[in-house]
């Protein structure tokens, strides 16, 4: 008899908590694959707040993740930046690299349509980034700069730092990449933006994209903003209540305040574009190897229930880490 296969997988078993847990894993049927995890990635904002337990309960059926198992507050198994490569199910797939947003997971049989090949050029590690990317296209969708715009991203993390990348390639934008951490300036220059501190940044842009995730870094987009321009909302708050200086200038500049959320393809490109088509256009823009420079870290799948406290409790500056895979 064939031994059957079995995974370990990391869950959140209580607030601050984790821990690899083994599971049972049936043969890939018709239509599935069975994929060997080689990178996953942290997407430290979103998994920071389920690892510490603070999913709302009014948005835990909105912020379920594909193959997640379990529920909020936990046990939850959760994650959705996973590279691997195909080693059962579809013979056109057999042995090829894909991305998957699967939680973190040494082996996993999923169906074939929830894989995306990986292009050549994508390495493993810079693949994690994928889902990132996905919502920094889509973010961008939402936000419709214009040629020419004098573009604000506020806060340099993982999802910040691809917007301000991508809206920095068009004809003749204007982008200044705003955080508190003076070790961003680096980045944002090798991404092809100014840097600024909050205190420095340049006002009166034409868009305001805000991902810091801090309800300050909201309130600095809104201080920024120009005459009628758009503050675009990326971050996502958990639990916490914000309070925003709306009594301000917020009515005279006749201000726009938009969410955007990557669960929903953008309403202008709704029409055409399906989640397939979307996640292969993040996937061909992460060929550039500029994106190598948001991976700042890498540790071992075992040690993924302390790193994971590690990043909630004292990120230090982490933007994607990478978890890597025996």
């Amino acid at each position: 008899m064939t031994e059957a296969v079995r995974a370990r997988a990391f869950w959140t078993v209580a607030a601050g908590r984790g821990e690899l847990r083994d599971e049972p894993l049936a043969e890939p049927g018709p239509g599935e694959v069975r994929v060997r995890a080689l990178r996953s990635g942290i997407s430290r904002g979103t998994e920071s707040l389920v690892f510490l337990g603070r999913v709302p309960d009014g948005q835990r059926a909105a912020m379920r993740c594909p193959f997640q198992a379990g529920d909020f507050p936990g046990p939850v198994k959760y994650g959705y930046a996973s590279v691997g490569v195909v080693e059962a199910g579809a013979a056109d797939l057999l042995g090829r690299r894909v991305f998957c947003l699967h939680p973190h997971q040494d082996r996993y049989v999923v169906p074939t349509a929830a894989v995306v090949p990986l292009p050549e050029a994508v390495s493993d590690a810079r693949g994690v980034l994928a889902a990132n990317m996905e919502t920094a296209v889509n973010g961008l969708w939402d936000a419709a700069p214009r040629a020419g715009d004098r573009i604000s991203v506020v806060g340099a993390g993982v999802v910040g730092s691809l917007v301000a990348a991508l809206a920095a390639r068009m004809p003749g934008a204007r982008v200044e990449l705003i955080d508190p951490d003076p070790r961003r300036a680096p980045l944002a220059a090798r991404l092809g933006c100014a840097f600024a501190s909050p205190a420095d940044a340049t006002p009166d842009a034409d868009l305001v994209v805000h991902a810091s995730g801090h309800p300050a870094g909201l309130a600095t987009a809104l201080g920024l903003a120009g005459f009628e321009a758009t503050v675009l909302e990326l971050s996502w708050y958990g639990d916490r209540a914000v309070s925003l200086p709306l009594g301000e200038a917020f009515h005279s500049k006749r201000l726009q305040l938009r969410s955007s959320q990557v669960g929903a393809v953008a309403t202008a490109q709704r029409a055409r574009w399906t989640h397939l088509r979307r996640m292969t256009l993040a996937l061909e823009l992460l060929e550039d190897p500029v994106f190598d420079a948001l991976l700042t870290g890498e540790s071992p799948f075992a040690s993924l229930p302390a790193t994971l406290a590690r990043l909630a409790a004292s990120p230090d500056g982490a933007l994607c880490h990478v978890v890597s895979y025996p």
